[in-house]
């Protein structure tokens, strides 16, 4: 049975996080609260640990994962560049349910699906995965539902999804809101809707100043 800890507050309690890191870092599989769902987030630097993540999904490669970060910064690496519009798109919805879809950087071999050249990035508005991505790094995360089903909202209910797929899973309360918009930018700086969510078109065009 997958242990529930109570990970609440903000900051979160340095214990459940410390364990949460250490397991992360043995490249199994974590259960984390976010600002939208709960999320299942691994180590995409742990050998094997986004294999993990596919399975317990039941999720086909075709549907690339992707990672959440602490910061702007630390999805610096990850990328080829933050041109300017991505750093106004961090600006104004980071942290929060901004999902950005960039150019990934070259050498960059972490197995987050089929699309090998591009990686979607996320910092959330939630102290949990932060404070994670702080001690571990980013995280490759995807909801914590099996593929093609609800996400449960509480963490006792996703204990009961996963039974002990999940070794640990982090109480943060209720998560029911909608998953984040994701959006792709090209090398051009032009902006794509891959999937609708909190952030708006209206939201989008405020921040760029622009009517695409």
């Amino acid at each position: 049975m997958s242990e529930v800890l109570d990970a609440k507050g903000d900051p979160p309690p340095l214990g459940p996080i410390e364990r949460a890191a250490i397991a992360l870092q043995r490249g199994l599989a974590v259960v984390v609260p976010t600002e939208t769902v709960y999320g299942v987030a691994v180590d995409p630097f742990a050998e094997g640990a986004t294999d993990q993540l596919f399975r317990l999904k039941g999720r086909p490669k075709t549907v690339p994962v992707a990672v959440m970060v602490a910061n702007a910064r630390q999805a610096e690496p990850m990328v080829a560049e933050i041109d300017h519009e991505a750093r106004r798109l961090m600006l104004h919805f980071w942290p929060g349910p901004l999902t950005i879809v960039m150019a990934r950087r070259p050498g960059l071999e972490i197995d987050l699906g089929v699309a090998a050249d591009t990686i979607g990035l996320r910092c959330p508005a939630h102290p949990v995965p932060r404070a994670l991505a702080l001690l571990v790094g980013p995280l490759a995360t995807t909801s914590a539902n099996r593929h093609g089903e609800p996400t449960p909202h509480e963490a006792a209910d996703v204990a009961t999804e996963f039974t002990e797929d999940v070794p640990l899973i982090l109480d943060g309360g209720r998560c029911d809101h909608q998953p984040s918009t994701v959006v792709e930018l090209d090398v051009e700086g032009r902006i794509e809707i891959l999937r609708p969510g909190p952030i708006t078109v209206a939201d989008l065009r405020q921040a760029t100043r622009r009517s695409w």
